[in-house]
């Protein structure tokens, strides 16, 4: 599962963009309780979400090539950010943002897949990355909607050294994604192919990020009420627990996932 025991190649930051910085602080705070802090005036407006004084997220102005007007980025840690950005333009992918310094804090990149899906790097210098997962308005597993998985697999095999394992899923296989030489329970994502939900296909392959809820159903209602979009209604899955897939009011993607309790 995701935590905040960073090891190369895993999830460890987050951050929403978008043309309205000030309307998302009251939409994700409404919807999660998050509490916004901005970063130094010189950061372009960037700032923190925080939930009880933690650091969940980050968010400001959607900016630079290549990039939709409003997303959501998944950073994964790297220990040379130089070094991930070559290996992605070897593995025919595409530097969107050059490696630069986030001063005291550490080094990020946003690159390309080669389907163009962005994705974040993060070379930890103070900041290590979120300060927590998997509870409630957390951050809790990313995944990536892709056109092809073998390829997607290849290319973040070689960039990031994740590994993928077919696990038995209601109706098939889903494919799971961890960092290199971890366990099964070290697994923090996965793989969905788009051919599987033709209703995102004109949108694009893209990260998926999902936050923890008590309550899907509640939080999908509040989304909507809040100028939000539900893409998927909530939805049981068997193993897993009850999720939703949401949109803020600029496009945003990302879902919510109220997890089936531990079995014994």
């Amino acid at each position: 599962m995701l935590t905040t025991r960073f090891v190369t190649g895993a999830p460890c930051w987050i951050d929403v963009g978008g043309p309205d910085p000030d309307a998302a602080t009251g939409f994700y705070g409404a919807l999660f309780g998050w509490r916004y802090r901005p970063a130094a005036p010189d950061t372009g407006g960037y700032g923190f979400f925080e939930l009880d004084g933690r650091t969940v997220a980050g968010g400001g102005r959607r900016a630079g090539p290549g990039q939709e007007p409003a997303a959501w980025t998944v950073y994964f840690r790297s220990e040379d950010a130089e070094a991930t950005a070559e290996a992605a333009e070897r593995a025919h992918g595409t530097v969107l943002v050059r490696p630069a310094d986030v001063p005291d804090h550490g080094r990020l990149a946003v690159l390309a897949d080669p389907a163009g899906v962005a994705f974040g790097i993060w070379q930890p210098g103070r900041t290590e990355g979120v300060d927590t997962t998997g509870e409630p308005g957390a951050l809790s597993w990313v995944e990536l909607r892709t056109p092809d998985i073998a390829a997607a697999a290849a290319f973040y095999r070689r960039v990031l050294g994740l590994e993928t394992a077919g696990v038995p899923f209601p109706g098939g296989t889903y494919t799971c994604v961890g960092p290199e030489g971890g366990e099964d329970d070290a697994m923090f994502g996965g793989m969905v192919p788009l051919a599987d939900v033709p209703a995102e296909a004109a949108d694009g392959p893209y990260w998926l990020p999902y936050f923890d809820v008590a309550d899907t159903d509640a939080v999908a209602a509040r989304a909507r009420d809040l100028g939000g979009r539900v893409r998927l209604p909530p939805t049981t899955v068997a193993g897993v627990g009850r999720m939703a897939h949401l949109a803020d009011p600029y496009g945003a993607r990302f879902a919510v996932l109220t997890a089936e309790p531990p079995q014994g």
